[in-house]
């Protein structure tokens, strides 16, 4: 769970770091929400990889099959806690 949090936060803080001048309609603490919301979808997201691939103890192609569908749940809840944390500031 750490690491894919600290994955998912290196990734959103290359969105967010570039910004030099928010949208004065953000609010001021605009970076919070998605500095939050998307190392949690991260964690979640090696937690769900985790079950997958250490559950059971699988062997040969199982295995292999395994570390795919762990790698895509991964990435499709890392975009959608980017789009949830991005939701109404710089993601339209």
């Amino acid at each position: 769970m750490l690491l894919g949090g600290v994955i998912a936060l290196v990734v959103i803080a290359t969105f967010l770091i570039p910004i030099d001048e928010p949208n004065p309609e953000w609010g001021k603490f605009w970076m919070i929400r998605p500095l939050i919301i998307t190392p949690l979808a991260g964690a979640m997201g090696g937690l769900c990889n985790y079950f997958i691939t250490q559950l059971y103890s699988l062997r040969g192609w199982k295995k292999v099959l395994s570390y795919i569908l762990s790698i895509v749940v991964y990435i499709i809840g890392l975009w959608l806690g980017i789009v949830l944390g991005l939701a109404g500031t710089l993601w339209h």
